[in-house]
């Protein structure tokens, strides 16, 4: 199967660049994951298409404000991007301009609370950087960093916990969970009220996840690795779920390769944490998901790959097409999109 099986024509102005006023208020394009066929409500319509039993699986992962602007001894300008935790204050980073952060270049940030110093250099011109301070280091970052929003998106954040999910807990992302932007506190009390069971994952995703497929042929692709976590209470409420006949609905593609990752070859689960790289495209049989919460992803991406094996690749793209005529917003800040078998009879909008 090929990349450009994945591609689709989306109009540059419908990238959203900023997130609603209201989160919920966010447009939900229905797609029966059998039959292709289509509907439209909006996001706060979510309960009238889940039943009591059924189970809701969230990444409770937070992004890190892990953009540093800083400054060299010359004066000179520079940016930092934490990536991967290694310990003891190192990490691995991305860094501008390339060029003059070598081995042994120094930098500070802010009003010097935050130093640091460039260790060594790792693959793909990323640099092992470490920091010197004093205190609690992700206090620190909260007060300096900035978000490390996606490159489409060229609008600044004003008030940078819109880019967090209002269940985020557990910091180490690179970027957010979009698909539980969407969620309010309210919304998910209406949904436990109901009979639907909520419950956590932990995955940190990575800048990897933006970038595109270049090879040719998908089953080249080689994915980037995240960590990710799942706790004995959240794998008992999934067991459970599934034999009680309940739906396990997964919000985000980070959550689904999350449980795809650890189940057994039955879908069971246990607790587990670790690093994963599952590619999920067509053909793929998924051992534990039933639907799947998520919003509109880019072309020729890993995430719409793996929306196609849910659905099929003709009635994702032909799915796309719609929500493009229908001018819905697209990717982060984007509208949502809910993948399930709707043959149970549910309304319409």
């Amino acid at each position: 199967m090929k990349t450009s099986d994945f591609d689709f024509n989306l109009p540059e102005e419908l990238i959203a660049q900023t997130p609603l006023e209201r989160r919920d208020a966010s447009r939900l394009l229905t797609l029966d994951k059998r039959t292709g066929q289509t509907g439209h409500a909006h996001f706060y319509d979510l309960p009238q298409f889940l039943k009591p039993g059924d189970c809701l699986v969230l990444n409770n992962s937070r992004v890190l404000p892990a953009r540093l602007i800083g400054s060299r001894p010359t004066g000179g300008a520079c940016e930092v991007l934490l990536l991967v935790d290694k310990g003891g204050d190192l990490w691995e980073c991305l860094v501008r301009p390339g060029r003059k952060l070598k081995p042994g270049a120094q930098v500070s940030f802010g009003d010097g609370a935050l130093t640091a110093v460039v260790e060594g250099e790792a693959e793909d011109g990323k640099r092992l950087v470490r920091f010197h301070y004093q205190g609690i280091f992700l206090e620190i970052l909260e007060r300096l960093g900035r978000m490390p929003l996606p490159p489409y998106i060229k609008a600044e954040l004003t008030d940078q916990e819109r880019y967090q999910t209002v269940y985020s807990k557990v910091s180490g992302s690179a970027a957010a969970p979009t698909a539980g932007l969407h969620f309010t506190p309210e919304l998910l009390e209406q949904v436990k009220t109901m009979g639907v069971k909520v419950c956590t994952v932990t995955l940190h995703v990575g800048l990897g996840t933006f970038r595109p497929v270049k090879a040719e042929d998908i089953q080249d692709h080689q994915m980037h690795a995240e960590f990710c976590m799942i706790s004995q209470e959240t794998a008992d409420i999934i067991n459970e779920t599934r034999r009680t006949g309940g739906r396990v609905i997964c919000v985000g593609t980070t959550s689904c390769r999350t449980l795809e990752s650890f189940a057994a070859e039955d879908g069971t689960l246990t607790e587990r944490s670790g690093w994963t790289n599952i590619f999920i495209y067509p053909g793929y049989r998924f051992k534990v998901l039933d639907a799947l919460i998520t919003n509109f992803h880019l072309p020729q991406s890993t995430l719409i790959m793996l929306v196609s094996a849910l659905a099929g690749r003709e009635h994702v793209l032909t799915a796309y097409e719609e929500a493009v005529r229908e001018r819905y917003r697209f990717f982060s800040f984007g509208d949502a999109m809910l993948i399930a078998d709707f043959q149970g009879g549910y309304e319409w909008n």
